[in-house]
């Protein structure tokens, strides 16, 4: 292995690191190493370590327990359920910023992303014991004004104090390009996310479709709207970290690809079928919550539903369970198509095509229009609802001009009359 002496932090230079889990922080476990795949455009292989193939599991389905290396599909990605524990956009843009690697290649956003990233999966330089990159102590609440400041830096290519770069983590994939930070509050993970400039106030419109979404019977993360001196932040509880364990997770773009799936809501309950706890009648209740989440996106006009904004959380027995939902808020686009597959019109963001495969989440005809009625009937009442979250009555008049729109507003009437 060639490496030579780097700017950041003490790394070196290398084409090999090593994968750990982390379920239980304070024993890591060797899962395999990862290698620099050139000829695919910085893209890296995956290997079991021989310890890993004999005690462990499959991390996905595509990565199934065997000897071989396997090779990524496409160009600048990483195998299976190890793409997962890269940085988002954001994550990238401050790794960039703040640590400027000597080489920008995937296994270097892979090493800088640090400890605290997304799942139970972590990135070492050692195979012999776990060595990431660290970045310091959590934030605490208390910092949130500071941590806007520093974004702002960051998004102007201001120059940051080394004393407060930790303040902002790269860590974090949920949540794609958006400014965020990690900080704790009460001893339990959040993530904080920041305004990007954007004409309204994003960061309470997020806390306010979460909230909405709860009301209409769907599990979200916990958000916290944070004051600022202009505008709010969003704070929003860790799902993939219980009681001091992290636990493994999987985006539905790795779970649907492993399983040589269409990126669809359809597709994802069929997973979910296969996949998920059979007792106490957890998958038909995950599989109608999806179908409501799939609902309550088209109403809402949330077409940033992609497959990287929906989540797997894998437990011991590897059976999947639907994770909260999180990064829920009207897109302001009126594009007309969701970002996944609907029903049989494809990606069409109509009730009629979100009707068209119900028996794909376990439903019946007259079951799945129950379950339309009751989302309308809250999608109808958004704007009481944001007002009372504290929404600009001029953000709402913004948001209005698209979830208000005809092509909304008549499909929601047709089921919740107004």
């Amino acid at each position: 292995m060639n490496s030579r002496p780097a700017p950041s932090g003490g790394y070196e230079l290398r084409d090999q690191l090593f994968v750990w889990l982390l379920t239980d922080p304070a024993q890591p476990v060797l899962v395999g190493e990862i290698q620099l795949v050139r000829t695919r455009r910085g893209a890296v292989s995956f290997r079991y370590a021989d310890s890993w193939l004999r005690h462990g599991f499959a991390l996905s389905e595509d990565l199934p327990l065997d000897p071989q290396e396997f090779l990524p599909t496409d160009k600048d990605t990483a195998p299976g359920a190890v793409d997962d524990a890269r940085p988002d956009r954001w994550g990238e843009r401050v790794i960039r910023f703040l640590d400027k690697p000597p080489r920008l290649s995937l296994l270097e956003f892979l090493y800088f992303a640090g400890d605290d990233r997304f799942g139970a999966l972590g990135v070492s330089t050692s195979a012999d014991s776990y060595l990431p990159r660290t970045i310091g102590p959590l934030p605490s609440l208390a910092d949130t004004a500071v941590i806007q400041e520093l974004v702002a830096k960051v998004l102007s290519n201001e120059p940051i104090p080394a004393q407060q770069q930790r303040l902002i983590s790269p860590g974090v994939t949920m949540g794609g390009a958006r400014p965020k930070a990690l900080i704790e509050i009460e001893g339990e993970p959040w993530i904080v996310k920041f305004s990007d400039g954007e004409p309204a106030d994003t960061p309470l419109v997020e806390h306010a479709s979460m909230t909405l979404a709860r009301r209409a019977g769907i599990r979200t993360a916990e958000t916290r709207a944070l004051p600022l001196v202009d505008g709010h932040a969003v704070a929003v509880r860790r799902f993939d970290r219980e009681g001091g364990r992290r636990l493994h997770a999987l985006s539905a773009n790795v779970a649907l690809k492993a399983a040589g799936e269409e990126m669809g809501y359809p597709e994802l309950a069929q997973l979910l079928r296969r996949r998920g706890v059979a007792q106490g009648g957890l998958q038909v209740a995950q599989m109608k919550e999806l179908f409501r989440r799939m609902v309550f996106n088209i109403l809402l006009d949330n077409t940033d539903d992609h497959e990287k904004n929906h989540v797997l959380l894998v437990d011991d027995a590897q059976h999947y369970r639907l994770a909260p939902a999180f990064d829920v808020l009207p897109a302001g686009q009126a594009l007309g198509y969701q970002q996944m597959r609907v029903g049989t019109e494809a990606a069409d963001s109509t009730l009629e095509n979100a009707l068209s495969m119900v028996r794909y989440f376990g439903l019946s005809q007259d079951q799945a229009v129950k379950e339309v009625r009751e989302v309308a009937g809250i999608v109808a009442e958004w704007q009481a609802h944001f007002t009372a979250c504290g929404v600009r009555p001029r953000d709402i008049e913004l948001y209005a001009e698209q979830i208000d729109r005809p092509f909304l507003r008549e499909q929601r009437e047709e089921f919740a009359p107004a």
